[in-house]
């Protein structure tokens, strides 16, 4: 029952938490809830929460009071950053639910979710419909393979429409959406639902919340348009089942139990998405939406049996039975400033305890269970066992990382890991203090290791340490939680790009050291000679004089003074590379002539050659791989033409268009929010380093006068 204000004490989470644990198989489902942002994801898993018992206050995002986003930066932006898991029960049935991140920079979240769920519900806003990262987040679900319920949300909008949604279901996103609920008028004026299975029309009590649920005829007028639903309803499900083919074709009654029996197969195999509507908000839809979770979505039991690589390389399955042996996929890592590191795993087949010692062979380490925790959001609650069909939390685990596989000790099953995009903007961070750069490093660590998608290196050029990941909000978070959460002092500001040096011509050069000091002499005399080579050649070095010029004692000091001037080029100090250096002349003092002498000249005669050899500066092109809609693609070519990039192929694959570019990593910087602008946010793109090439003369003019400060 609801009690406003009350909030949840111990004593009533303790027995919640208990009722979880008498389960079998059958009875517990693996879902996620995954959609665009801003579709009403997270204020659904609120109700869910509500109506099950599990929450005793309804949590609004808009307030900041959301269960499931208890992060600062969450609250304060109302957006889900990192997936949230939490445990229900619902009609004898039990729930683990997996809230995840809409926006597109969080879809690494999604990702390794979707890859331990069972089942999917999938959230639509009924006025913006099938949105760009929806598009994302359904090939990912097919991806998987993972069954799925629809629920169009928000027809209390103006602009709600629910059949337009429904068919970009089917257009958009290639799905076989069957409606199995009619609303019953839309935007100010929607009032209920119609359920096209059980002939009933269900009326949402606003004094309770929507707790009271009233189970009415369907009103004289509506008759003609429901029976032209559900005869379609009939008719999409008897391509799936012959008893409902036969009684469809028969003209007899097909009763509530068949239909439900038929549309959960044909979910199971992926051949229909059951659709619904509702407005999670306004505290309408949610019950049946979870009556469908439990009656169409698949328990562990109807799912493949895991399948892993053995010691052999041979292929290993595991049942998904408490009694088998132990076999379980970490998909995520979490810290903070607070805690021990949390590792969320799927158990997919046995039973691990406390104090069970367990071996990853991924790292080939044993680790020990220390403590099991159930989650709901931010909350733990500690849990002596867990078996098959399960989420759990471990502490402490210390060799284990996101995607490795924890088995029985003894045995050896490694499941499929997972694949994550590369990071493809950075920033540049520094501690304010030196004091401070031991926190910023570890804390650094710290967030890498429970985030693959984002990355921490070191410049070698500039020195820097470069922060990456999936796009400025992704790196504006982290930011975020280094200097608020683990409070570590930084400065943050943009990656200078790691420009490099080349000659354009061949040319001759020498120098020779021969200072009179008066004392005792050095001496030292070379003639070089530079030339351009091809594009990630390096430098090399070779000696074309005879011993008689210059012994061969000499040679390593004079590659040495060319190899390590080379470090700075004429032009602003960036490396030299993609050249060849040629010793072809010089002289030697018997007794004044030392390797120092040699250096020093080398050093000389280099710096002088490639300044008169027309040097030119060179820039980091990117290999760019761009996946946009069809009618994208001329405002993304547009677009990298500005950017000075340069086409290099595109293919179609079905309705998506996959572009392939050579662009300089300059100008994509922001490139992510310029790419949302130019397709809706409907398009993603990858990039990975190609080559150097020659920057423009106009352009390079502008970069040096930068550099110089001219």
């Amino acid at each position: 029952m609801y009690k406003e204000g009350l909030a949840e004490t111990d004593s009533i989470r303790k027995k919640v938490m208990a009722a979880l644990e008498k389960y079998e198989l059958s009875e517990v489902r693996n879902i996620g809830i995954m959609a665009h942002i801003d579709a009403g994801k997270t204020t659904t898993t609120e109700r869910i929460l509500f109506y099950t018992g599990r929450s005793y206050k309804l949590g609004e995002v808009h307030d900041g009071t959301a269960v499931m986003d208890w992060m600062e930066q969450e609250q304060e932006r109302g957006i889900t950053i990192t997936s949230a898991a939490t445990t229900c029960d619902w009609k004898g049935k039990k729930i683990n639910i997996i809230d995840t991140p809409g926006h597109v920079d969080f879809t690494v979240e999604v990702e390794r979710s979707l890859r331990v769920l069972d089942g999917v519900i999938a959230v639509f806003c009924a006025v913006g419909g099938v949105e760009p990262q929806s598009e994302t987040v359904w090939r990912q679900a097919d991806n998987y393979s993972i069954p799925r319920v629809a629920f169009v949300n928000k027809m209390d909008r103006t602009g709600a429409n629910f059949e337009r949604c429904v068919s970009m279901i089917a257009d958009r996103l290639g799905g076989n959406p069957l409606p199995i609920q009619l609303p019953l008028g839309k935007e100010s004026e929607f009032e209920c639902v119609f359920d096209l299975i059980e002939e009933k029309m269900l009326v949402f009590d606003e004094q309770s919340l929507g707790q009271n649920i009233a189970v009415e005829e369907i009103p004289a007028q509506y008759i003609e348009e429901f029976t032209a639903a559900r005869m379609m309803l009939l008719e999409k499900l008897a391509d799936f089942d012959e008893k409902i083919m036969e009684k469809y074709l028969d003209d007899t009654i097909v009763s509530a139990p068949e239909i439900y029996a038929a549309l959960r197969k044909a979910t199971l195999a992926l051949k229909v998405v059951p659709v619904l509507c509702g407005s999670a908000f306004k505290n309408k839809g949610v019950q049946p939406l979870l009556d469908s979770v439990v009656r169409f979505l698949p328990s562990p039991l109807d799912v493949k049996d895991v399948q892993g690589e053995g010691s052999k390389g041979d292929i290993v399955t595991r049942k998904a039975d408490p009694k088998a042996k132990l076999v379980g996929l970490v998909f995520k890592l979490m810290s903070d400033s607070f805690v021990e590191n949390l590792a969320f795993v799927r158990i997919y087949s046995g039973t691990i305890s406390v104090g069970d010692k367990v071996y990853n062979p991924v790292k080939k380490k044993q680790e020990k269970i220390s403590k099991l925790l159930r989650l709901h959001a931010n909350k733990r609650e500690e849990v002596q066992q867990v078996a098959a069909g399960d989420i759990v939390a471990i502490v402490g685990l210390k060799f284990t990382t996101t995607g490795d596989t924890l088995c029985q000790k003894g045995d050896y099953i490694i499941l499929e890991s997972m694949d994550f995009p590369d990071p493809v903007i950075g920033v540049a961070i520094e501690p304010k203090t030196k004091a401070e750069e031991k926190k910023l490093n570890e804390t650094l660590a710290k967030i890498a290791l429970e985030d693959p998608s984002f990355t921490v290196t070191k410049d070698l050029d500039s020195g820097q340490t470069i922060i990456s990941g999936m796009g400025e909000l992704h790196l504006e978070i982290i930011v975020d939680r280094l200097l608020n959460d683990f409070k570590v002092s930084a400065n943050v500001g943009t990656p200078q790009v790691a420009y490099k040096e080349t000659v354009e011509v061949e040319h001759e050069g020498e120098a020779k050291f021969d200072p009179q000091t008066g004392a005792k002499g050095q001496y030292g005399h070379v003639v070089i000679k530079v030339r351009p080579t091809e594009r990630g050649s390096g430098i090399v070095f070779n000696s074309l004089v005879e011993s008689d010029l210059i012994p061969d004692e000499f040679l390593g000091a004079i590659e040495k003074g060319i190899v390590d001037s080379l470090d700075s080029g004429p032009l602003i100090g960036y490396p030299l590379t993609d050249i060849e250096v040629s010793l072809v002349g010089g002289s030697y003092h018997e007794d004044e002539s030392t390797e120092m002498a040699f250096g020093v000249a080398s050093a000389m005669a280099i710096r002088r050659t490639t300044a008169e050899a027309e040097p030119k500066l060179l820039e980091p092109v990117m290999n760019l791989e761009v996946t946009t809609p069809e009618e994208y693609l001329g405002d993304v070519i547009a677009d990298l033409n500005s950017k000075r990039g340069k086409v290099i192929g595109v293919e179609a694959e079905e309705k998506i268009q996959i572009l392939r570019a050579h662009v300089p990593l300059a100008e994509m910087f922001g490139y992510s929010t310029s790419l949302r602008s130019a397709t809706q946010g409907r398009a993603n793109f990858t990039m990975q380093f190609w080559e150097y090439d020659v920057v423009p003369a106009a352009k390079a003019a502008l970069i040096i006068k930068k550099i110089r400060g001219i």
